[in-house]
């Protein structure tokens, strides 16, 4: 295991840059360094967290960041952006710029996101929601130079570490990787797995 599970319990809690919300801090960092603690506003290539909706309203300006919005909970909502909309589903990661004007719409409710954001030119991100399965459990190799962080989405997930032991994960934690090697999970659940690249 790369390194100690980040717990959902242990996300500092912080508002939006608008100031229409609250978000949660999970992790950020720079690429190609060890994992780092949430730094100011601006001070990172890449950043994870998961924000709630309680209403529809405008999305903060992030410029010069790119974005994957994957609803975690709630029914689903439309986000418009520069004007188009988009509708999205629960656990379907969709990409915008954090450039464009964007407005949330909110289709049967409050929702919560995971939201992961990297500073373009300097980092990229891929986000891809897995199922883990009791009878084989899940591999996520990580390669030199990647960070591979595997969030919990539902209940019923642990992680391997090399001596066999596991630890069992909740609701949104998650665990960091720093490459190269690989996470070994286990159980029956859905997880996200998000990985940080270097741009080139």
């Amino acid at each position: 295991m790369g390194g100690d599970v980040l717990r959902w319990s242990g996300y500092r809690s912080m508002p939006w840059k608008n100031g229409g919300g609250m978000t949660r801090q999970v992790a950020s960092g720079a690429v190609q360094a060890a994992l780092a603690p949430v730094e100011p506003e601006d001070g990172f290539d890449w950043r994870v967290s998961v924000a709630d909706v309680d209403a529809g309203g405008s999305f903060s300006s992030f410029p010069g960041i790119d974005r994957v919005i994957t609803l975690v909970e709630g029914e689903g909502m439309v986000l418009t952006v520069d004007g188009t909309p988009h509708p999205v589903a629960p656990l379907s990661p969709f990409a915008f710029s954090g450039d464009a004007a964007t407005d949330c719409r909110l289709e049967a409710g409050a929702v919560r996101d995971m939201n992961v954001m990297t500073r373009r030119g300097r980092a990229t991100a891929q986000v891809r929601i897995v199922s883990v399965a009791a009878a084989q459990g899940a591999q996520m190799a990580c390669a030199a130079g990647e960070t591979l962080l595997a969030v919990a989405v539902t209940e019923g997930i642990a992680v391997g570490a090399p001596n066999g032991r596991e630890t069992a994960l909740g609701r949104l934690d998650c665990v960091p990787h720093e490459g190269p090697g690989a996470l070994a999970l286990r159980g029956d659940g859905t997880v996200a797995e998000i990985r940080i690249t270097a741009a080139r």
